[in-house]
């Protein structure tokens, strides 16, 4: 890894209770680092209670998921993802396209899948991204535009969106989490012909933290976009992507990348419950 990058230790703990006795259920579970270019997961594993069999395969974009069937009668799903990944120091935006090079035939075939509007990130602001694009000589100039508008029109707020508010939603509410200020981002990229992903992992919210203490932290969101090379941004925090961020996995939106998602037959539903605990170690 980089100079300046940190070594950091996560524990991730989501726990289902539900109200009666559930039969059977089918969940998948993606809350292991990746490895990359940016970061290397040195250990990881992931456990689940009732113990059931799990089995591992990397999604259609590049996630590396754990799925797994319990089949006993249980009245809450314990599952508990623990890894220690060595980060790399900031790789801030520098990719230097051009608006041709980005609306090239080849680029807009390639990149096909994240141009296009989802459930999650309707393309609506149109006038918007055309004002933020006339204003920006490259397409990363653009970006950074759209990322700087963002956290200007969203506020910060837990508990006004929920996990299926869209980003046009969440700007009608001028109020969001981290997932909405980045599908929010995302629609204006994707506007722009820019190609933008959605990324979930971590954040460790001190920049100066001891070694070897624990903090409470939470999952979170940021974007990547493609202006010759993968720039990596949070446009929560406003800030590039570092060595405080650990990927999880990416995808369109984050319908494409949820901690953990299932179905179950009995029972009715009960209280979600996550923690999530970061170690710098190093």
């Amino acid at each position: 890894m980089n100079p300046g990058g940190w070594r950091l230790s996560i524990r991730h703990q989501t726990g289902y209770h539900y109200s009666g006795s559930v039969l059977a259920s089918y969940n998948e579970a993606r809350i292991t680092p990746l490895t990359d270019t940016a970061q290397l997961t040195v250990d990881a594993s992931v456990e689940v209670f009732p113990p059931a069999r799990s089995y591992r395969y990397w999604d259609y974009w590049g996630a590396l998921v754990d799925a797994f069937d319990v089949h006993v009668p249980h009245t809450h799903l314990l599952v508990t993802g623990r890894s220690l990944v060595e980060t790399s120091g900031a790789g801030g935006p520098t990719a230097s396209a051009t608006w041709e090079e980005v609306a090239a035939d080849d680029t807009t075939d390639r990149f096909d899948e994240l141009l296009r509007p989802t459930a999650y990130v309707p393309l609506e602001l149109s006038s918007v991204a055309a004002s933020l694009q006339a204003d920006a000589e490259t397409p990363g100039e653009a970006a950074l535009a759209a990322a700087a508008w963002v956290k200007d029109e969203l506020t910060y707020e837990r508990g006004v969106t929920r996990v299926s508010t869209s980003a046009i939603e969440a700007w009608h509410a001028g109020r969001g989490v981290c997932q909405d200020f980045a599908h929010l981002t995302l629609s204006l990229l994707r506007t722009m012909g820019i190609p933008a992903r959605y990324v979930s992992g971590y954040l460790h919210p001190d920049p100066e933290a001891a070694v070897g203490e624990m903090v409470a932290g939470e999952s979170h969101a940021w974007v990547e976009w493609w202006a010759g090379d993968w720039v990596r941004f949070d446009p929560t925090n406003g800030i590039d992507v570092a060595e405080r961020h650990v990927v999880v996995a990416r995808g369109r939106d984050y319908g494409d990348v949820p901690p953990l998602k299932g179905i179950y037959s009995g029972g009715a539903a009960g209280d979600l419950e996550v923690t999530v605990e970061l170690t710098r170690m190093a």
